[in-house]
């Protein structure tokens, strides 16, 4: 078995487009929820809340033909990719051409704008809004397919298009892809871009925040008195490269990547399932074969939804059975959908190395349902943590769940 580690990051994000500004924002101890006056013109959507990445500039070098095949969401994939490679030293290297690198990425869904020209098409009998870049802009595979043409790897391409779960998923299947010996080098992660159908979707479900008068008091992970979810977007790419080829070069190395647990509930196609949710977290610990006692910190999905926080932190008791620290990052970003593994990830990798975990803001009383875990709360704490975890869950009832070792 090989050895996996980071050797690159960057993201876009609600609370910025490097990792500095993202930190720096987090030290801030305030969430990046807005009213979206565009949110008003639909009727009978509750919710005009959302979380837009804040200073996501499209790159000058991505010229119309790049962009002919790119929606929002791969425009963020292929940015924050080429940051994350030239962040590991490796962007322009020939191992990324000749067959040693892949692609494990994926998106809720892929643009949905594009959809439009097809609903234009049955409206109007005409095919004149449909092109060439039309369905490679809205497919699910959009993001990886992208991310190939553009850096034009010839390796492995898996697209992880798995809801909520897609950018931990990417990074968990392109860390299992060099741990056996199948690819040397990994572009890995998750992205999605901000629309009011994805809104639509979670209010239809009445899961989405209606608290439209106070922005800034939710989402509300794990709080008695939350009210749901916020839709935000973004992307997180992370470079997972082969252990010993890291040290060759002499790469930086921000964390190992030593454990990933995933399974489904086979239950229900939207209600969390808590011990199959406790089986993946299970599987991650036996995968890096450590005991829960020797994790440090655990990044919650914590996305504010009542069924969805007492199911996860019950699972989290169960493996744990003790306060371990604990806290939610979409109390800052919203729920950023396929984005959220991968960014979470870079946010919790680069809180470890700072020494300083962010808590989960709007959380003043835990829900009696939830489990006694270490909340963080009120304010950040500071501590080492050499091990850590983070877990995501999505529809369809996937639930990941990735460790890391802070080098």
């Amino acid at each position: 078995m090989k050895r996996v580690v980071i050797t690159g990051m960057a993201l876009a994000s609600p609370l910025g487009c490097t990792r500095k500004s993202a930190f720096e924002s987090l030290l801030k101890l305030k969430n990046c929820i807005v009213y979206s006056k565009d949110l008003e013109v639909y009727e009978r959507l509750n919710t005009k809340l959302s979380a837009p990445v804040r200073g996501f500039v499209v790159p000058e070098h991505f010229n119309r033909k790049v962009l002919r095949t790119m929606g929002r969401v791969s425009v963020m994939s292929v940015a924050t990719a080429e940051e994350a490679l030239k962040d590991a030293g490796l962007l322009g290297d020939d191992i990324i051409t000749n067959a040693q690198t892949g692609v494990s990425y994926g998106s809720s869904s892929g643009s949905l704008e594009p959809l439009i020209d097809f609903h234009s098409m049955q409206v109007t009998k005409e095919v004149k809004s449909v092109n060439s870049g039309s369905y490679v802009k809205m497919m699910p595979q959009t993001t990886s397919v992208n991310l190939s043409l553009y850096f034009k790897t010839v390796g492995r391409l898996i697209p992880t298009s798995t809801a909520c779960t897609s950018g931990s998923m990417g990074i968990g299947y392109a860390y299992e892809a060099i741990k056996y010996g199948l690819q040397t080098v990994m572009i890995a992660g998750g992205a999605e871009e901000l629309h009011p159908a994805q809104i639509a979707v979670f209010d239809t479900l009445y899961a989405t925040s209606q608290k439209n008068s106070h922005p800034e008091l939710t989402p509300a992970p794990f709080d008695k008195d939350r009210d749901g979810l916020v839709i935000g977007e973004g992307a997180g790419t992370l470079i997972l490269e082969e252990y010993e080829h890291a040290k060759r070069r002499g790469a930086k190395i921000y964390a190992e990547v030593i454990g990933f647990g995933t399974n489904t509930d086979g239950t229900h196609i939207t209600s969390p399932n808590k011990d199959t949710m406790k089986n993946a977290l299970a599987l991650a610990l036996q995968d890096a074969n450590i005991s829960s006692d020797q994790i440090d910190y655990v990044n919650a999905h914590g996305t504010a939804t009542i069924h969805g926080d007492i199911a996860e932190s019950v699972a989290t008791y169960e493996i744990f059975n003790r306060n371990v620290p604990i806290s939610s990052i979409k109390s800052y970003t919203g729920h950023t959908l396929g984005a959220c593994g991968a960014i979470e990830a870079i946010l919790s990798i680069d809180m470890a190395h700072k020494k300083w975990f962010a808590p989960t803001i709007n959380l003043k009383n835990v829900d009696e349902n939830c489990a006694p875990l270490g909340y963080i709360k009120n304010q950040g704490q500071e501590f080492d943590a050499r091990i850590i975890m983070s877990n995501n869950f999505a529809f369809g009832g996937i639930n990941t769940s990735l460790i890391f070792k802070i080098v």
